[in-house]
């Protein structure tokens, strides 16, 4: 769980987990100006805290990273916000586990009258529908929801990804989806049902325009590498011995 100011939600998402459907949960507090230390800690959760904001790509890092260093063979990302409903975090496991999916993303977007009636901003809606377009056609995909705050990946998909290489910012996740497509990983969706209040994290309108054109160059990265003309490293392999593999804050 990438956490920042997430006192008022953490709990709830904590509480929605079933009973027995994961062996750890892994808080990384990004520098909080609440109490959501405290309390991830009084319930119970391994707890990171940076001394600084790294950003949201920056604090996906280090919670990949620990996951890897404490033998994980699979990990979800959910955001603690409570905006996605952490129920179907088994579902997710078991797809990946048959050997269905690497990589399964949570989509919120089924139709758009659930999306809208869901509380998903008519704006958000429509720049979300272009971009996944976009994306599907450029990464050769079929995925419902690019830009979800809920993903479960093969234990291999995480070895394989040179993620330290990406953004700390949000674009983050275009770059690993990008990655993974390129290392040749199967991707798969599930239907996660959301939840849009006050309380749930969301990027504004200038942010949000910001990494729709953070993304699209990320996709002209990938066609770059992809005909030879732009060797971005995104998309080198990480060496058996690079540091990248014992990266520590």
């Amino acid at each position: 769980m990438p956490a920042y100011n997430a006192a008022l939600t953490l709990e709830k998402t904590v509480t929605d987990i079933p009973s027995g459907a994961v062996d750890e949960i892994i808080l990384v507090d990004d520098c909080s100006r609440d109490n959501t230390v405290e309390i991830a800690k009084r319930l119970g959760l391994t707890v990171i805290r940076h001394e600084k904001n790294l950003g949201y790509g920056g604090n996906q890092k280090t919670c990949y990273q620990r996951a890897l260093e404490n033998g994980a063979d699979y990990v979800v990302m959910i955001h603690p916000d409570y905006q996605y409903d952490s129920r179907v975090i088994p579902a997710a496991i078991e797809f990946i586990r048959l050997g269905i999916c690497d990589f399964v993303m949570g989509s919120r977007i089924r139709t758009r009258r659930e999306a809208l009636s869901g509380g998903m901003p008519p704006w958000k809606y429509v720049a979300n529908r272009c971009l996944t377009f976009t994306e599907n056609v450029a990464l050769g995909q079929n995925l419902g929801d690019f830009h979800s705050g809920f993903r479960a990946y093969r234990r291999s998909v995480l070895e394989t990804i040179p993620y330290l290489r990406n953004s700390n910012d949000f674009v983050f996740d275009s770059e690993f989806l990008a990655q993974a497509v390129h290392f040749g990983f199967k991707l798969g969706d599930i239907p996660v049902p959301v939840r849009y209040f006050d309380e749930a994290s969301s990027i504004n309108f200038r942010r949000s325009v910001t990494y729709g054109f953070s993304t699209l160059n990320v996709l002209a990265k990938f066609w770059g590498r992809k005909t030879g003309v732009w060797r971005s490293p995104l998309f080198d392999p990480v060496a058996p011995a690079s540091p990248e593999l014992n990266h520590q804050e």
